[in-house]
């Protein structure tokens, strides 16, 4: 689940092949602003697909240029960035 409340988003719940599809089209419809900040301290599960899903909304924005930012990353989420080597491109992740 994905809500917002001005350039800051929340991601909520757990982010798998189950639900990607699901949250990639809600991204699509929400992830709109110049510069977005998409927070995932409420994620609760993560698979690869919550890695490929970060990194379309990132393609997503560039293309429309626009900036997408993604803080509080579950360490999880972070050691699979490390293992497919693309950490840099989630950013900091703090």
């Amino acid at each position: 689940m994905i809500s917002c409340s001005g350039d800051r988003c929340a991601l909520q719940g757990p982010v798998n092949m189950a639900n990607v599809e699901s949250l990639l089209e809600e991204g699509a419809r929400q992830l709109t602003g110049a510069q977005v900040t998409i927070d995932l301290a409420g994620v609760t599960e993560v698979d690869s697909s919550a890695l490929s899903l970060l990194l379309e909304w990132r393609r997503q924005a560039l293309r429309a240029k626009r900036a997408v930012r993604y803080v509080n990353l579950p360490a999880n989420l972070k050691s699979l960035a490390e293992l497919y080597g693309v950490t840099e491109l989630l950013g900091d992740g703090q």
